[in-house]
């Protein structure tokens, strides 16, 4: 999912590249980091939210396998795309602060080699079963599989009437990944062209205007045939990214000693369990993708910025209190590792994972089968595949050091 960061997972921070400097220069000192004085600061990496991407893959996984144990677990989907709003706009803020400018292809660089080759390969295993097998899991796996790569997933499954089809057979859950790739590609144009003609102040405030324009534009959509067409485009998403976003931004603006961050590091340890609380709920009682009258329409218009406000509160709580009791909770060394590590693997494989063994004629113990098995395969994802080109990825471009 996603990580990222997403299911996808986000960008490392040691990735970013600056732009070389003449020799015999020294950098020019930036004066309160162009408006963002603690953007550099707070470009590192928060053991918190990396336990938390494991929570999160973990209730996906569940939901997948047991709906009806978890019937809300998609939500985890939803936190997983503010924790990619807030991580990509910090390192992107943290670059600007240093440098004066964000060198698109270099992030766009970044970003294909943490993600696409991990995906082109389950893409492949997925075709090949599809053509070598009568696994019914794995019908028509080619031609998601080019949908997929492309990042396309979401756009199909949005133009779906009445309920979803097999159409994306085991690569359905790639949906997720087209909404944080569309936005990887276009947010950090926008922030760049704010960072250019706004003030940082006005960069704040464009950010949390954009934040509303999903919730009208859901509200003008809303009928119950487009249920698919909000839940899978990005931009009837985009709030809950941009609300990681915003969360960047503000941290970003504030100095280490503004007394309005203290207000803020208060108001987020107190809020964080009771928002921890809220998601639990939806996960356990919401059936967010089933019909259930007004309780669907309120959910899929208000209910998504709800959830986003939500995510928001965690990730501020998280990044602002690493005493506190949730982030060392979240800080364990097994639950860092994994969502550091494996939480895109786990969510790459874990669907493929639930149709295959399905299509073997499994019932009980799936979820405990289903669990280690997409686990084996995240391993082998991230020694074989994602970890060879996250290297490539820390390299220095060429022109740059």
């Amino acid at each position: 999912m996603a990580q990222e960061a997403g299911p996808a997972t986000a960008e490392e921070p040691g990735v970013e590249t600056r732009t070389a400097e003449p020799r015999g220069r020294a950098r020019p000192a930036v004066p309160d980091g162009r408006g963002f004085p603690s953007a550099v600061a707070r470009s590192g990496r928060v053991g918190g939210l990396d336990g938390l991407r494991t929570v999160a893959v973990a209730l996906v996984l569940t939901y997948h396998v047991t709906p009806d144990l978890l019937p809300g677990g998609s939500v985890a989907v939803d936190l997983f795309f503010t924790l990619s709003g807030f991580v990509i706009t910090r390192l992107l803020l943290a670059e600007y602060a240093r440098s004066g400018g964000i060198a698109l292809l270099p992030f766009y660089r970044r970003r294909w080699l943490r993600l696409v080759p991990a995906l082109l390969a389950l893409c492949a295993v997925c075709a090949i079963l599809s053509t070598t097998t009568s696994l019914w899991g794995f019908d028509g796996s080619l031609r998601a599989a080019g949908l997929s790569a492309l990042f396309l997933v979401n756009v199909v499954r949005a133009m779906e009437p009445g309920p979803y089809g097999d159409l994306m057979g085991p690569l359905a859950h790639t949906w997720s990944l087209g909404v944080e790739e569309q936005f990887y590609l276009l947010w950090p144009l926008v922030l760049l062209v704010l960072l250019r003609f706004a003030r940082a102040r006005a960069v704040l405030l464009w950010t949390a205007a954009l934040c509303a324009l999903p919730l009208l534009w859901r509200c003008a959509l809303w009928n119950p045939d487009a249920a698919h067409r909000i839940y899978n485009g990005t931009d009837t998403r985009a709030d809950q990214l941009l609300a990681g976003a915003l969360v960047a931004v503000v941290l970003a603006r504030l100095r280490a000693d503004d007394p309005r961050l203290a207000v803020l590091r208060t108001w987020a340890g107190r809020l964080a369990w009771p928002a921890l609380g809220a998601l639990a709920l939806v996960a356990w009682l919401m059936p967010v993708t089933a019909d259930a009258g007004l309780l669907t329409a309120a959910w899929y218009t208000v209910g998504f910025l709800v959830v986003a406000v939500l995510s928001a509160t965690l990730v501020a709580a998280l990044e602002l209190r690493p005493g506190g009791r949730m982030s060392r909770l979240l800080s364990l060394t097994p639950l860092v590792w994994v969502g550091r590590n494996l939480s895109y693997g786990i969510y790459l494989w874990h669907y493929p994972v639930v149709r295959l063994l399905a299509s073997l004629g499994m019932t009980d113990g799936l979820l405990p089968a289903t669990a280690l098995l997409s686990v084996l395969m995240a391993l082998l994802s991230y020694y074989a595949v994602e970890a060879p080109f996250l290297r490539r990825a820390r390299r220095p471009v060429p022109g740059r050091v």
